[in-house]
């Protein structure tokens, strides 16, 4: 049975100078436990980034491995790390972006998964079958980029194979986060790019596209989204969901969600007021894309002339570039036609005078 640790518990630790993350990491805390952690952590200095996988971790957070992992690694290795307690913190993590994504309605059931790169070609990520708002650290599993379970006594997540390909094809995803967020799954079920020059916060942090359903959890799916992270970090999944990817950290993975799906609710206001809406200008765009590109954000219009930039053709009448050539249309008539039309009309004339 799982010891269960209180606030006073954690205090004698630190006062025989113990380490209390690593002490009661396996065990269960009480509310006033997780603060006594959460203020003793605060009180330790930052670590630095891991150099296996680029992720960052919060102040106070425990130092990461020196040495960096891969799946050929020894088990007892893989083991060691996955039992860590620089790895129960990245579990925590997950457990709480799991409950801010349960806690705003983004997932439903068992649905959503998230991942974190550890290593060369290791991830850990959430298990199969759990809601993500009542998971706990011993929940996580530990996979290789073919999916493949290192660690963890539950299964991984049947969706993992696409949060794997997405760090396979872009070398700068360190996390990813998949959920079902109600108004941004409604533009991916009608297969619409949200419109652009509107919000800045949408346009500096999130670069977004739709890839075609597939079943979820096959390779077809995991590649149809893969394809489109050169470009973009958030993909709407058509008939299904969301996917995004961090440079960073798992939770700003987490926070590209928070600002797609306000972003789809406020369109969707908007619509709704019976005027136009008012738009940006694409010099004010070009402003906006500087900042994003100087944070290593990608976007496929960087690059773009000014002209180029507000086309909202899905959504409204788009910006062009150059007054494109009229078309001329034919109005010569289909001889064919004309005489199949000249018929029935005959007959209909014949009977009427009858």
């Amino acid at each position: 049975m799982s010891t269960v640790y209180t606030a006073k518990d954690i205090e004698e630790i630190i006062a025989r100078g113990g380490d209390p993350v690593a002490e009661s990491h396996q065990g269960i805390l009480t509310p006033s436990a997780r603060d006594a952690l959460r203020d003793y952590s605060n009180r330790k200095p930052s670590s630095a980034p891991t150099a296996a996988s680029g992720v960052t971790t919060a102040p106070g957070a425990l130092t990461p491995p020196t040495k960096a992992l891969n799946s050929k690694s020894p088990k007892a290795e893989l083991e060691a790390f996955f039992n860590s307690p620089y790895c129960h913190a990245l579990k925590e993590q997950l457990c709480d972006i799991g409950r801010r994504l349960w806690g705003r309605a983004y997932v439903d059931g068992n649905g959503g998964n998230i991942a974190i790169k550890v290593g060369e070609d290791i991830a850990l990520c959430t298990p199969t079958l759990v809601s993500k708002g009542f998971m706990k650290p011993a929940d996580m599993c530990l996979v290789d980029f073919e999916g493949n379970q290192l660690a963890g006594v539950k299964r991984r997540t049947s969706e993992i194979l696409m949060h794997l390909e997405i760090m396979k094809r872009q070398p700068k995803a360190v996390a990813t986060c998949h959920c079902h967020p109600p108004y941004s799954t409604g533009f991916a079920v009608a297969g619409l790019v949200p419109p652009t020059c509107m919000i800045p916060e949408y346009e500096v942090f999130a670069s977004v596209a739709v890839a075609p359903y597939r079943t979820p959890g096959t390779p077809e799916m995991g590649k149809l989204v893969a394809d489109l992270v050169d470009k973009h970090n958030t993909i709407l999944m058509a008939n299904h969901g969301v996917v995004s990817w961090s440079h960073n950290n798992v939770e700003d993975a987490y926070f590209k969600m928070e600002i797609l799906e306000a972003y789809c609710r406020t369109i969707l206001v908007t619509a709704q007021l019976g005027v136009p809406p008012k738009t940006m200008s694409p010099g004010q765009l070009q402003d906006l894309l500087k900042i994003k590109q100087s944070l290593g954000i990608p976007d496929p219009r960087h690059g773009l002339k000014e002209c180029e930039l507000c086309d909202n053709d899905e959504w409204r009448p788009g910006v062009t570039c150059a007054t494109s050539a009229q078309e001329t249309v034919s109005t010569a008539s289909d001889p064919d036609t004309e005489a199949a039309v000249q018929a029935i009309t005959n007959q209909i004339l014949a009977q009427l005078g009858k």
